[in-house]
């Protein structure tokens, strides 16, 4: 196993002086402009020809007259590392706020443009291009929109929403996996209702955790959520799924004015769905469990604000690292056997996993043996946020939540570049969708707990 290299920058505030933040907020409208595109998010490639709803880069820039923070969430499937530093740098250039100083994340709804290439979808370079820059612009607007404000933490609890995917079966039951092997103990997203259900492989997080941003004056000016929910899926693209709703939904029951902006984060839930499969399906119109998820999400972050304490002078902070992990790269038994596999499959587009794996094998053999992975954290006033550029499972943020001294604390999952999934070493033994090696799953099995122990050490850093 490769050693962990760690390359730490840390950045630390000055004590603020009272009534000295600022806080702008922007959302940028990151909506194609030209069909058909290609859209991430399955085993093959779709081709949106429109919009049903728009996509948005939602922006917050805050300062403590010291130290100035960005925290953008993209409208986006998964947004690779090259494509946000990109962004960074021009918006660093225009701004002067550090390229560190600015963390940047994808939602992970289905149904948005490709720029990252997995599966059966490549990255639309013309789109990715147009996305930098409008990632940039929308952070450079809202630092432009900065005035004097306050900023409040809070937690609240919606349980009803989340539902561990990672299912152990009944002995006797087969889970096939696309390499030819029969070996996983658990199986993703089994039959509804199934008899051959024995229990969840892991838990789910049901909180609601919220930063909200009020003007001096108390008028609302923007929130920021978290919800480990990996999406919804039942619009077609391109939807900015119950993200887009969430940011409608919360807009209304704070009655807050035309530029204020919502926004919610995508929390570890690289195991975790919408699905109660306990439950026969349901029928429904689309789109209709979207909104019912995003209003239920939007009434919790409402609630967390119950009784909350704002801060007018909270002293801001940042720390950066990056840790070099190795990759799971195929044999060359593995190699051979996904290029026969290819081979029949040729003049015609793939077909279910096996296929669609043998081609994810043969390029893996191309990936590097070590990745260096970025991690981030911030401190704002008493709480902290945690970025990770992977598809967390939930226990490694609830983990993390329960190890470190902030009062609250989120843990944002497809910050700063995309890595694929991060299960746990005991979940990469139980086998399943997510440890399957590809471009979406291929970080070392001891990823999870090096990248938890630097920033476990991250999170000190920031709050002396």
């Amino acid at each position: 196993m490769r050693t962990l290299l760690a390359l730490a920058a840390l950045a630390f505030a000055a004590p603020a002086r009272a009534g000295d933040l600022k806080a702008g907020a922007f959302a940028q409208d990151v909506t194609p402009t030209k069909f058909p595109i290609s859209v991430n998010g399955g085993f093959a490639d779709r081709k949106a020809t429109a919009a049903t709803d728009p996509l948005h880069a939602r922006c917050l820039v805050l300062d403590d007259g010291t130290t100035k923070l960005a925290i953008v969430v993209v409208d986006s499937c998964m947004i690779p590392r090259e494509l946000i530093d990109s962004a960074k740098a021009l918006a660093e250039k225009r701004t002067g706020i550090p390229s560190k100083h600015m963390l940047i994340s994808a939602t992970h709804t289905h149904t948005a443009p490709a720029v990252a290439g997995v599966f059966g979808s490549d990255p639309d370079a013309e789109y990715a291009q147009f996305l930098a820059q409008k990632i940039a612009d929308g952070i450079e607007t809202a630092h432009k929109a900065r005035v004097r404000a306050k900023l409040a933490f809070g937690v609240a609890e919606e349980p009803n929403q989340v539902f561990n995917r990672r299912w152990k079966m009944r002995p006797g039951v087969k889970n096939v996996d696309p390499f030819g092997g029969d070996s996983d103990k658990v199986r993703m997203n089994p039959p509804r209702a199934s008899k051959d259900l024995l229990e969840p492989a892991g838990p789910t997080d049901p909180r609601v955790t919220v930063l909200a941003v009020r003007t001096a004056d108390d008028k609302p000016l923007a929130l920021f959520a978290n919800y480990s929910l990996h999406y919804v899926g039942d619009i077609g693209p391109l939807s900015a799924d119950y993200f887009g709703a969430f940011a409608n939904s919360v807009a209304a029951k704070l009655k807050a004015g035309k530029e204020f902006v919502g926004t919610l984060s995508n929390g570890t839930s690289g195991d975790v769905n919408n699905i109660n499969f306990r439950t026969e399906a349901t029928k429904a119109m689309p789109g209709e469990r979207s909104r019912l998820v995003a209003d239920a999400v939007a009434t919790a972050a409402v609630k967390a604000l119950d009784g909350a304490e704002w801060h007018a002078a909270p002293v801001l902070r940042a720390a950066w690292a990056e840790l070099e992990l190795g990759v799971r790269k195929p044999t060359a038994d593995e190699v051979k056997r996904a290029e026969g596999v290819l081979d029949k499959a040729k003049g015609r587009e793939l077909r279910g996993a096996e296929e669609t794996y043998a081609r994810e094998t043969v390029l893996m053999a191309k990936y590097p043996d070590a990745v260096k992975v970025p991690l981030q954290v911030f401190g704002v006033g008493p709480s902290a946020i945690v970025a990770i550029p992977c598809e967390v499972f939930t226990e490694i943020g609830l983990s993390l939540k329960k190890k470190n001294i902030y009062a609250t604390t989120c843990v944002v999952s497809l910050a700063n570049g995309y890595f694929g999934y991060l299960p746990t070493p005991e979940q990469h033994a139980l086998g399943g969708y997510e440890t399957w090696r590809a471009r979406s799953s291929f970080l070392e099995v001891q990823a999870s707990p090096k990248i938890e122990k630097k920033l476990n050490e991250l999170l000190k850093a920031v709050a002396k």
